[in-house]
């Protein structure tokens, strides 16, 4: 299924791939952000500098960043450190993911093992309504729905964001990772009955 577009900036020049066209005026897009080599807490302050600082892209929301759990990939990985960013941009989505690319490699980002850990990760969640399933670029994000890393800073950021008409809340909740995510300064959570002590 081709993208569908969100409306905005179609012209008689536009590019004929709405992953390509830029809108007409800013509009709304959600960023994910996690880090867990290094220096987390310093690499997501400077990338969210970045982001804020690169032309197309107006920073509207930064989350409290959570502690969490790594979702997969190898064993042994340290915690991640994630937020997520509310912008508001003229960047085509192609362009924008681009952008997020180009802040993850000055940090050094490598893609040698799938859910690894890495210095930084830039993701877009959702832009505008725009819906796309082209592998390149899924929109929304085709696993934000299930990860609480995703879903908890962003509700905490808006309350009332939702995702698939859903309360972005009511699936951070749901999700299998909820137990894992905390604000950064909250005590860690006790395990429950039957968890392994830490």
């Amino acid at each position: 299924m081709p993208p569908r577009s969100p409306g905005e900036g179609a012209g008689p020049h536009a590019p004929a791939d709405p992953l390509d066209r830029a809108p007409g005026r800013p509009v709304p897009a959600v960023l994910a952000l996690g880090a867990n080599l290094g220096d987390p807490a310093a690499t997501l302050q400077a990338a969210v500098r970045a982001l804020a600082e690169r032309e197309g892209i107006e920073l509207t929301g930064v989350s409290p960043v959570a502690v969490t759990a790594p979702v997969g990939g190898p064993a042994g990985q340290p915690d991640y450190l994630n937020l997520v960013l509310a912008i508001r941009t003229t960047l085509a989505p192609r362009a924008l993911l681009a952008a997020c690319h180009a802040v993850e490699q000055a940090h050094h980002r490598t893609r040698e093992v799938r859910w690894g850990p890495r210095t930084l990760d830039v993701d877009i969640i959702a832009y505008a309504d725009l819906a796309s399933d082209v592998p390149e670029l899924t929109l929304p994000h085709p696993r934000a729905h299930e990860r609480a890393f995703v879903l908890a800073p962003w509700s905490w950021l808006d309350p009332d964001a939702r995702l698939g008409g859903v309360p972005v809340a009511e699936l951070a909740a749901r999700a299998a990772d909820a137990g894992t995510v905390r604000r950064l300064g909250d005590a860690p959570a006790a395990p429950g009955p039957g968890a392994p002590a830490s």
